[in-house]
């Protein structure tokens, strides 16, 4: 029975150390000892919420076994928020006061592109997440969520410009969507992520903007905080959105029940969104996110007021709110986030990868069947505030920390 039990275990562990949907091409001929570890969190947990169910939280750790290298390109930049790749390779950097970089992949810095509209960079407010068109090559266009002084106070809003040919400046820079309400009382909880879906239209993940007035509206359909939404690259409702029920619905909204959703990444083989989410004192989210779903916030959580008092009426679940695919107790402030594609480390194809804040480090999770089956913590000895991360067209991972630094991750 011993000899079983320990067979077991170790088929267990080669299970879940691969994140390729295709297990028979890495799992090795010989039993390796790249068995399933403890979980990587070991801190105190500020609840004994009970998961929803196993695998929900802590799950079992995992660690890469192909050798791989981080390099520091550079730590030149000021409070860098989002990143992304150019079509040749190089990456365009939002810096959280106003401006853009363009950074080689070598770690060359670019002057300060001009043009982008004011920011209010107070809080967790500034130029915050960035996107390029996908005909970029010929368009040049850029899209991009700041936070946007307005008549009763802030806002998350969406902009667009065209890059110049000489990169120096943003041409004719317009304010495309405006999430109302604003917010006349905090500079918290903008949100802030954009992207592309499959078929061209855009995605961005906006905050209820923490406020107590605020909070509530989360769950509100005629109020655009505390959602996703998809519009057009012109800013109007994308067509097919789903309908919401409630009276006043705004077309524009694709999901509801979010608090501070800093990450959002297309899955590379099913092409379904999935999302990032601070909680509050714990209950930190990894969502996958469905049309017309209600995600829960502030009615149903795992977290608790910084005060230490109960969110609401204490309550984990409730019939038509959905669950977290994973959470974390105590937080790690999980921001930007990337699926990993390509053959460059086999192992974490599909893995998606987090950007921790106040974890300070790089989260791979091993994604089977939309479960979270292993956790790794990366560049944790880093000591850094990891804001985004994407996946270059070199096939190498790039992140940028609230200190300045642009990383290089890739095969050794």
């Amino acid at each position: 029975m011993k000899f079983k039990a320990h067979y077991l275990l170790m088929a267990s562990a080669l299970f879940l150390a691969n994140c390729s949907d295709n297990i028979e091409e890495t799992i090795p001929e010989e039993p390796g000892n790249e068995a399933i570890y403890p979980p990587v969190e070991t801190g105190q947990a500020n609840t004994n919420y009970p998961p929803a169910f196993a695998g929900q939280t802590r799950v079992n750790g995992v660690k890469t076994q192909t050798p791989f290298t981080s390099t520091i390109l550079t730590s030149s930049l000021s409070s860098p928020w989002g990143i992304t790749s150019l079509p040749d390779g190089r990456l365009l950097i939002t810096q959280k006061t106003g401006t853009m970089r363009i950074v080689t992949n070598t770690g060359t810095v670019g002057n300060p592109i001009t043009g982008i509209p004011a920011v209010n960079s107070n809080g967790q407010g500034g130029l915050l997440g960035l996107c390029v068109d996908p005909q970029f090559s010929t368009n040049r266009m850029i899209y991009w969520v700041f936070s946007e002084n307005v008549a009763g106070g802030t806002q998350t809003s969406v902009a667009k410009g065209k890059l110049s040919s000489s990169e120096a400046a943003i041409e004719n820079a317009t304010v495309i969507y405006r999430a109302n309400p604003s917010s006349a009382t905090g500079n918290l909880h903008y949100g802030g992520r954009i992207l592309f879906d499959s078929t061209g239209n855009l995605m961005v993940s906006v905050g209820e903007r923490s406020d107590l007035s605020t909070r509530p509206l989360a769950q509100s359909v005629t109020a655009a905080i505390g959602k996703i939404l998809r519009i057009t690259k012109d800013g109007a409702p994308a067509p097919g959105n789903p309908t919401f029920s409630q009276a006043g619905a705004l077309p524009e909204l694709y999901s509801i029940g979010h608090r501070n959703p800093q990450g959002i990444a297309i899955h590379p083989t099913t092409g379904e969104l999935w999302q990032s989410e601070h909680g509050p004192r714990g209950g930190d989210e990894i969502n996958r996110v469905q049309p017309a779903k209600n995600y829960g916030w502030p009615t149903i959580t795992y977290g608790i007021e910084y005060s230490g008092a109960v969110i609401g009426s204490g309550i984990q679940q409730q019939s038509g709110m959905e669950q977290p695919v994973y959470y974390w107790d105590p937080v790690i402030s999980p921001s930007g986030m990337t699926f990993y594609k390509g053959n460059m480390i086999p192992e974490w194809q599909n893995c998606l990868f987090i950007g921790a804040l106040s974890g300070q480090h790089i989260v791979r999770l091993v994604i089977k069947d939309n479960k979270v089956v292993g956790e790794e913590r990366l560049l944790a000895s880093e000591m850094q505030r990891f804001r985004d991360i994407t996946q270059g067209t070199d096939g190498a991972l790039y992140a940028v920390t609230d200190a300045g630094r642009l990383y290089k991750i890739q095969r050794q």
